[in-house]
């Protein structure tokens, strides 16, 4: 480990996840340690081996026993994307059934920077359930960005998240408004 800020990426089950890479060599970059913590489904989307080795952490995805050591130091900022229909909804009701969920779930009452670029179809943006769950997660602080349906894999902007957030020597991001 460095000393270094940790940067949590949380991955969902999106066809985009396959380049999860991207995200994590703009994190590190930018001066970020980064673990990944990913949805069970999204866990299917990675190349698990990959991603350990680019971060030097194994993924979390399920609980760890009690007694067992945490793997992940605590993060100082949190990056979700790409963040699912699902996600976006468990998290803004608060429903903790996973442990990617559960840790944005604490996040909140943390306090730690949290940022998502939401990964969804048009059609599922036009669920009511998902326009409230936005409104509910920005109003918890969680800085959103471009809301609208999600592009082609080939242009998913994956640095837009890292926008919002902190940099890693504690100065704001480019910004913390919705894009």
């Amino acid at each position: 480990m460095t000393d270094k800020p940790f940067l949590y990426v949380v991955v969902c089950a999106a066809g985009v996840a396959a380049d999860t890479g991207m995200l994590i060599t703009a994190a590190q970059e930018r001066q970020w340690e980064v673990g990944v913590i990913a949805t069970p489904q999204g866990l299917g989307f990675l190349d698990v081996e990959a991603v350990a080795e680019q971060t030097g952490y194994p993924i979390r995805s399920a609980w760890r026993a009690p007694g067992d050591p945490r793997p992940l130091p605590d993060p100082d900022a949190i990056a979700v994307a790409p963040a699912t229909f699902n996600t976006v909804n468990k998290w803004a009701a608060g429903i903790a059934d996973t442990l990617a969920v559960a840790t944005l779930c604490e996040a909140y009452g943390s306090g730690v920077p949290t940022a998502v670029l939401p990964s969804v179809s048009a059609q599922l943006a036009a669920h009511p359930a998902y326009g409230a769950s936005l409104e509910r997660l920005r109003d918890m602080g969680v800085a959103i960005a471009d809301s609208r349906p999600s592009p082609g894999t080939d242009d998913f902007p994956w640095e837009r998240v890292l926008d919002l957030l902190p940099d890693a020597d504690g100065r704001r991001g480019r910004g913390r408004k919705d894009e």
